[in-house]
């Protein structure tokens, strides 16, 4: 628990930036909604614009003119900001250590180094809960004047359920690519090229049928507010890999920090 406190207490300043960032990132985004909110107009706009590239960037089936339809490829970005944050936090949390010279501390006390992974691990979730929670207000904030649909409440419950999940990724595997190397800018730079390399993944998955296999790979097209909206559910495929991948990554950042040698 001491270990939790700790790493909530290092992480409350750059929690309390995203959180404003993020909060201003949500206003600007609906900002724009204006335009859209029930016109017809937009509608025709997009109709005319390639299927394909719709499908890239999740707005084929997506209802602009509506709350829920536009909060659907909002999210999409939203997720992308969120997942940068998640990575380097859980990378952050395993590479201070080193990083800042206090692993010799840290070791001195009465516990295993699997003690202190699982509390830099739930530190990390609750940081990662914090931001959602921050962003969430944001969106019930900016959505205020607008006139939602019946199933919203359940709609924006999974919204918010599939962001945590994709955060939850990238903060396992942020912590497993800083438990695999001491080289951390190496390694924090490579972080963030994933969350790119995926998001761009989930793009190319929606361009042709042979690009379609991607769809699997990365996070950002597991949960399609498309798929959301229409389902009101989480494809338990999507769900199944997901548990696949943290506990994979956590099993990995367990073997490589309980055997690496530290430099104090």
């Amino acid at each position: 628990m001491n270990i939790v406190i700790r790493e909530l207490y290092a992480n409350k300043k750059s929690l309390f930036i995203w959180g404003v960032s993020m909060a201003a990132f949500v206003a600007m985004t609906f900002a724009e909604f204006s335009a859209y909110y029930k016109n017809p107009e937009m509608l025709a706009v997009l109709d005319a614009m390639p299927r394909e590239l719709l499908e890239a960037f999740g707005m084929a089936n997506a209802n602009l003119t509506t709350v829920s339809g536009y909060l659907g490829v909002a999210m999409v970005f939203i997720n992308v900001t969120l997942a940068v944050y998640a990575t380097m936090l859980g990378h952050n949390l395993v590479a201070k250590e080193e990083r800042d010279k206090t692993a010799g501390f840290l070791l001195t006390l009465p516990v295993t180094r699997t003690q202190i992974l699982l509390g830099k691990f739930v530190a990390g979730v609750l940081c990662s809960l914090i931001l959602l929670a921050m962003v969430a207000i944001s969106m019930l904030a900016a959505i205020i004047p607008y006139e939602v649909e019946p199933d919203f409440p359940r709609f924006f419950a999974l919204l918010l359920l599939t962001s945590f999940l994709i955060m939850l990724i990238f903060l396992c595997v942020g912590m497993l690519l800083a438990a695999v190397t001491r080289r951390h800018k190496l390694s924090a730079g490579f972080g963030m090229g994933v969350v790119f390399a995926l998001y761009i993944a989930s793009v190319l998955s929606g361009l042709t049928e042979q690009m379609e296999f991607l769809r699997y790979v990365s996070p950002f097209k597991y949960f399609e507010a498309a798929d959301l909206l229409r389902d009101l559910r989480v494809q338990p495929v999507f769900a199944w890999i997901t548990a696949a991948v943290v506990a994979a990554s956590l099993a990995g950042a367990h073997h490589f920090f309980s055997r690496r040698d530290m430099y104090v």
